[in-house]
């Protein structure tokens, strides 16, 4: 099986952090998950990741550091998700593909049902860092 390779970023408002809800329509439906998409031909990560975010929510980021992949397997297919670190810059937030998103305290991020390959990467973000 072919792995996807997927970049999401984990997005600073001031001391709030953003998670999205996946759409009824989509795969892993109302599963939450941080905002990113698939790598394209010839795109860096960080091209990806900031192209997706714009595409998806419609606001301008900027990237402050990588976190650790993470391989995921699927009932029906596999991801390497390749997470980022960052911090919102402009526009407003408008959601294009996901029902619903919050601005959250690390306490709110723990008791969402996250999309499975996005908890380590909500760990490791969160061990890092003191909200």
């Amino acid at each position: 099986m072919k792995t996807i390779l997927v970049t999401c970023a984990i997005i600073k408002f001031n001391d709030k952090i953003l998670a999205v809800q996946r759409s009824k329509t989509m795969k892993l439906p109302l599963k939450w998950e941080f905002a990113g998409g698939k790598i394209e031909a010839g795109e860096s990560e960080i091209d990806c990741v900031k192209r997706e975010i714009f595409e998806e929510l419609n606001i301008q980021i900027e990237v402050k550091e990588r976190l650790t992949p993470v391989i995921h397997q699927y009932s029906d297919f596999k991801i390497k998700l390749i997470p980022f670190v960052a911090e919102y810059l402009s526009c407003e937030l408008k959601l294009k593909e996901h029902c619903s998103f919050l601005l959250a305290n690390k306490n709110e991020l723990i008791n969402l049902d996250w999309a499975e390959a996005d908890l380590p990467v909500l760990k490791e973000y969160l061990l890092k860092k003191s909200l």
